[in-house]
Formats: C-alpha cells, structure tokens, sequence
C-alpha cells in the first residue's frame, strides 16, 4: 500500500510538472511575438535592421512614434474611429438582438422565412461593384452614417444571439405576459439582462471589426479630409514611409529618413491594438459566464 501511495504521489506530481510547463510554454509562445512587435516598436530603425530583437529594444527611441503622431490628421482619424467603434457597436448590438429575440418568438409567424433570408446573406454576396453602387444611390457617400448603417446587422450576430435566448426558460417570457408585460419590456427587462454573455461577445466582436476598419474609408471617404479613420491615416504613414513620399504632414520627409517601414509598421501595430487590449479585461468575466452558463441544466 505504501508504494502505491508513492507511486500515485508521485504520479501527480510528475503531471503537475507537466502541466506548469506546458502552460508556461503556451504563455511564451503567445506573448512573445506581442513583446517583440513591442520592443521593436520602440527601438532605433538602424539598429533594428541588424536584426536580432527579443522582448525589449536594444536602442531605446521614441522616433517611431512621432513619424506617426506627427502626421496632421491623426487626431481627427482618431475620433472618428473611436465614434463608429462606439455608435456601431451600440446600434449593432441592439440591432441584432432586438432581430433575434424576435426570431426566437415561437409565434412570430414569418420565423422561418426570415431565418433562410439571413442565413443565405451568409453564404451569397453581391459583391464589391453592386455594393458601391448601392452606396452611392442611397446618398451614403462622404457621410458618417456609411460607417454605420451597411453594417448595423449582422446575420451571424442574429443566430449567436437568438441561440442563446433559446437556452432560456420560456416560461419566464410567459410569466411576464401574465403579469401584464408588453413585448418591449420583456425583451428590455428580461432578455437583455439574461444576455449579457452573449451580448458582450458580440460587442466584442463588432467594436473590433469597426476599429480596425480602414476599406470602406478608402472606397467612399477617401475625399473627405474630416471622416478619416485612424486605421486608414495609419495605412497611409506606412504607404509614405514606404515610398518617402510627403502626405501633407509637417517636416514628415525629415522624420522619416531616420526611421524604416519595419519599425513604423510594428509602431503602427501596438496603436491599434493597445485600445481594443484594454477593453477586453472588462469583458472577460462575461466570457466565463457564458462558458459556464448552462452547464447545468435543471
């Protein structure tokens, strides 16, 4: 007995090794391209091109950096990124569950019709010509609202969310009826709450597509100096310092004689990404509710 005793002891802790190990390696494997991209970011072009960075900078410098916030409309970009990221993740987010909450309605007669609809703007385009055609009839170009309105639904958003409310008890929709409940307050006042896990993923999801959106900047504002975005002023310092070519900015030539693409391109990375890494701790713990939701079933 006292050999099995060790052996299984020593079994555990043999797999408790393991278990550190392969997830500290997974640790390694997934932060160090970000620290790299980091220490890149902030390290002198020069010495970057002899290559051979890790996790920190070698040559410490800044100069990455002003090449980028030294360009004249990046402040305007800026704002505009932050407000389609916020208005378009609202109206998203609302949009998509008001659709699904009312697809999950067993009475809704038109349930199935509208499912297929959705479910084949999945699976079949128009395509890029007939959309900016569409576009331009509906008088969306060199507006905000293009930025909003195209997308405000999305067929996938719907099915996510409309299969989570399928999850729930049905009987606390009919509870609320009996209590006097119209359809809005109980989409309002229980769907909504109940959906949370749901909801913040797809918020995730959408303030993640509109922040990093720089296209539809370039097919219908690319004219228009106060609806830029801060992806598409950015792909164009990379463009600039690629080419050495002088897009309006003060002294910009100058500055970018002391810097390579490479170095700009890893700068222009950790800008983007560093808004939308902040964001998600807070949506963290909804993630682990909706894993766990469900689980267990009554």
């Amino acid at each position: 007995m006292r050999r099995s005793s060790h052996s299984t002891s020593l079994t555990d802790r043999l797999f408790d090794v393991f278990v550190y190990v392969f997830v500290t390696a997974v640790l390694v494997i997934t932060l160090y391209p970000f620290l790299n991209v980091a220490a890149i970011s902030f390290n002198d072009s020069i010495d970057t091109v002899r290559g051979g960075i890790t996790i920190y900078p070698r040559e410490f410098t800044l100069k990455n950096y002003e090449v980028i916030f030294s360009y004249e409309h990046l402040g305007t970009g800026f704002r505009n990124s932050a407000l389609r990221t916020l208005i378009g993740t609202a109206l998203g987010v609302l949009s998509s569950s008001m659709l699904a909450y009312t697809l999950s309605r067993k009475d809704f007669q038109g349930r199935r019709f509208v499912s297929v609809f959705l479910a084949l703007t999945m699976y079949v385009s128009g395509g890029l010509i007939p959309f900016f055609l569409l576009i331009r009839e509906l008088d969306l170009m060199n507006t905000f609202a293009v930025y909003i309105l195209p997308g405000i639904v999305s067929a996938f958003n719907v099915f996510v969310i409309r299969s989570f409310i399928d999850g729930l008890p049905y009987a606390l929709q009919e509870s609320a009826k009996i209590d006097g409940a119209n359809d809005f307050t109980i989409y309002w006042r229980i769907i909504l709450p109940l959906t949370k896990p749901a909801l913040a993923t797809i918020a995730l999801f959408v303030a993640v597509g509109q922040w990093n959106s720089w296209f539809d900047t370039y097919l219908f504002n690319s004219q228009s100096d106060h609806l830029t975005t801060l992806q598409y002023e950015l792909m164009k310092v990379l463009q600039s310092t690629q080419s050495n070519v002088d897009y309006r900015a003060r002294n910009m030539t100058e500055v970018m004689s002391q810097v390579s693409p490479e170095s700009v391109k890893m700068a222009i990375t950790m800008v983007v990404t560093l808004p939308i890494l902040f964001v998600y701790p807070f949506l963290q713990r909804y993630f682990v509710k909706g894993m766990t939701l469900g689980a267990v079933k009554s």
